[in-house]
């Protein structure tokens, strides 16, 4: 499979790479600083650099791509809108194209809640992170109204860690559990999704199991 990675140079996307070249798929990492940030010299990985907000760039680094993984990043104060503007350039460059496939991350505060209202809504929900949710719910939004078949990874905290936990996962709500991963594991699930089809249209609600105290 010839994969297209946006966000390819965060702590996520790093990972994506290895995770998918490590799965024997083609590569194609995009962003303004992959030559400098990203290693040139592996099999199967072409480096194509390009702005998220133009959509020439985009299209080309999605031109002959089988599926899309997108791990999009930013501040979390809400003015940086990477995440959202970044989507709505990717959905629209996949739509144009004929590209189906799209698994992406957003975050815990999008899942469904009590009496119908997503975590973010809710009085527990801590207040510094309803800036950031909001622009992953603006995502997910450009994902949900589009003809994709994608799926929203909605992690808890993300640890700058390679795998070593076992995940819980939830169609569209926390499934319990210590609400921390790895990025490592967050990684591996998502190329993993993206191979055996697994939650279309679903935002997927993560948890890690099997957690000792120390690694809290």
């Amino acid at each position: 499979m010839r994969i297209t990675i946006f966000g390819s140079t965060g702590m996520v996307g790093r990972r994506l790479i290895d995770r998918a070249l490590a799965h024997g798929h083609e590569v194609r990492a995009f962003g303004r600083n992959v030559f400098t940030k990203l290693s040139t010299e592996r099999e199967r990985l072409e480096l194509v650099k390009g702005y998220l907000f133009q959509d020439d760039d985009v299209e080309e680094a999605l031109k002959g791509a089988d599926a899309v993984l997108s791990a999009l990043g930013g501040g979390i104060d809400g003015v940086d809108k990477t995440r959202s503007l970044g989507m709505k350039h990717i959905v629209r460059g996949m739509e144009k194209l004929g590209i189906k496939r799209l698994v992406a991350v957003g975050g815990m505060g999008i899942l469904d809640g009590p009496d119908g209202k997503m975590l973010y809504e809710t009085p527990s929900f801590p207040p510094q992170y309803r800036p950031v949710t909001l622009e992953h719910l603006a995502a997910w939004i450009h994902m949900r109204d589009s003809h994709l078949d994608w799926t929203m990874m909605c992690p808890p905290d993300i640890l700058d860690q390679p795998m070593g936990w076992k995940l819980k996962t939830a169609c569209n709500q926390f499934p319990g559990g210590f609400a921390k991963v790895r990025a490592g594991d967050l990684a591996e699930l998502m190329v993993e999704t993206l191979e055996n089809g697994e939650f279309i249209h679903c935002r997927v609600g993560l948890g890690s199991e099997d957690v000792s105290d120390e690694n809290k």
